[in-house]
């Protein structure tokens, strides 16, 4: 792809198909997803990533953790709340996504299937953990720098093909990551990536989100 079509392209996506991606391909993205710029070149980021029996594994003890505790208790405290203009964009996804899972806002038990998708991964064969050295746990600059790293990884998958579900909820039993994946609790999690072949008969990955006009998010000076 182009890089303004991967950018295009690039979406949530929230049913895959089961097919595993090859090791070597996984590899190949990661690497390139390296690449990512950071502070003074630190390259914060530590990534744990699943796949075939250990995702299943991962997909299970993530139902157990969230019927014993639907809090959860992330490394990094989370509200999941906004205000103004965030909210009635968060609204307005949430209600869009709803719409094509045939989800009923009034519909509690429905929104609540919805909800435990996130810690299904979608179905999805692989899921990414990114974590931040608890040094760097304090520091914003440095998420920031996570954040490029995982926008350059989910266009990496994007231009293979691939289709990927950024998700802070994946965060919120850090203690059930780290004993799976062998990390101590000098690394903090910070939030979780599910990606895989996308199912494309799942009316789900027909939802887009609508983008902020320029002028509401960007000022320029002359």
């Amino acid at each position: 792809m182009q890089f303004s079509e991967a950018v295009t392209e690039r979406y949530s996506c929230r049913a895959f198909l089961p097919d595993v991606v090859p090791q070597a391909k996984l590899e190949e993205l990661f690497a390139l997803a390296g690449k990512a710029p950071s502070n003074c070149n630190v390259q914060p980021w530590h990534t744990h990533v699943v796949s075939g029996a250990a995702c299943d594994a991962m997909r299970a003890k993530m139902a157990e953790a969230i019927a014993a505790n639907p809090e959860g208790n992330p490394d990094f405290a989370w509200s999941g709340k906004f205000a103004g203009a965030y909210q009635e964009r968060q609204i307005c996804a949430a209600l869009g996504l709803w719409e094509k899972q045939g989800v009923d806002r009034k519909d509690r038990a429905k929104r609540d299937w919805s909800w435990m998708r996130n810690f299904q991964f979608f179905d999805a064969p692989h899921a990414a953990f990114i974590f931040l050295p608890t040094g760097f746990a304090e520091e914003l600059r440095i998420a920031g720098d996570v954040g490029m790293y995982c926008q350059t990884l989910m266009l990496a998958l994007t231009d293979a093909g691939l289709a990927s579900c950024p998700q802070t909820s994946l965060s919120f039993f850090p203690e059930v990551v780290r004993e799976a994946c062998g990390v101590d609790d000098s690394f903090k999690l910070l939030m979780g990536l599910s990606f895989g072949y996308p199912d494309l008969s799942d009316p789900a990955n027909e939802f887009r989100t609508d983008r902020a006009p320029l002028s509401d998010t960007t000022v320029f000076h002359q």
